[in-house]
């Protein structure tokens, strides 16, 4: 990719794909009304705008009404995608969950005892955490369990983990060292390292996504703010850094905006996508 500036030339692109959680949405979990406006451009364009998150179908549903997104989600951090218009997954890859088992084991005899939590497959997919996880989003429902064995009751698409010392970078790390090919670790925000299928990324979502709609990566702007963006930005044409960013990710964007609080997003999308001339006729 191109080195990180501010000011690139404004380019037509037919697809925006959007991170959530510290980037299009504020830290109270709302879309402000120039994010809203913005996409609306977006639209009008012809353009299309797909969520790209971490977050599960069944806690991404809500969101899309309020985006009035009847369309493609890619959720799970890619292990689904989601169409709201038919609630239903067109595709979705599980993580076997003895292999979870197997890398929890590996992780915990490098770092000592981890909280987990787990994100259940399927639309109507519970989020289940173990004694002692505390939720990074308080606002998103989860269902604690008696023991960590009651996880594994249905099949997941991914593991999230918590550590009581370790900061993120250094339970993502060592996990990453130990795990090898049983699952691709990924760091998706503060308190959220997590467990996926091995192979699977935000960029191989959002891959099939597009293929779905006809539309090439570099038709593609993509806007994040976490390591596990990195892959999203490396498949689309162009990746867009939110100030808040991780420094791994902005080390990689070809531009940083603003930050989630100061629609950053809606920032790079007003200038790409002008709102039209009111003295030009129809």
């Amino acid at each position: 990719m191109a080195a990180p500036t501010a000011d690139a030339a404004p380019c037509a692109y037919s697809l925006v794909a959007t991170d959530l959680d510290g980037t299009l949405l504020r830290g109270d979990d709302t879309f402000s009304d120039r994010s809203l406006d913005a996409l609306a451009r977006v639209a009008a364009a012809g353009a299309r705008h797909l969520v790209v998150t971490g977050r599960p179908a069944p806690r991404v549903r809500p969101l899309l009404d309020i985006l009035r997104g009847g369309g493609l989600a890619v959720c799970g951090q890619g292990a689904q995608l989601y169409d709201a218009g038919t609630d239903r997954l067109l595709w979705s890859v599980t993580l076997d969950r003895e292999l979870a088992e197997t890398a929890l084991g590996k992780i915990e005899a490098e770092v000592g005892e981890v909280r987990a939590a787990v994100d259940q497959d399927g639309v109507d997919g519970l989020t289940l955490i173990e004694p002692g996880y505390l939720m990074p989003h308080p606002t998103l429902p989860a269902l604690r369990v008696r023991a960590r064995d009651d996880l594994w009751c249905e099949p997941i698409s991914k593991v999230l983990l918590r550590h009581p010392t370790l900061s993120d970078d250094e339970l993502a790390a060592t996990a990453r060292a130990v795990v090898g090919s049983l699952a691709t670790v990924t760091m998706s925000g503060p308190g959220t390292v997590e467990l996926q299928p091995c192979g699977v990324t935000k960029a191989t979502g959002l891959a099939l996504a597009a293929e779905h709609l006809g539309l090439r990566p570099q038709d593609t702007i993509a806007f994040g703010d976490m390591p596990n963006d990195i892959p999203m930005f490396e498949w689309a044409g162009r990746g867009v850094a939110m100030a808040n960013a991780h420094p791994e990710l902005k080390a990689v964007a070809d531009e940083v905006t603003t930050s989630n609080e100061d629609d950053g997003v809606a920032v790079v999308l007003e200038r790409l996508f002008p709102a039209p001339d009111p003295s030009i006729p129809d």
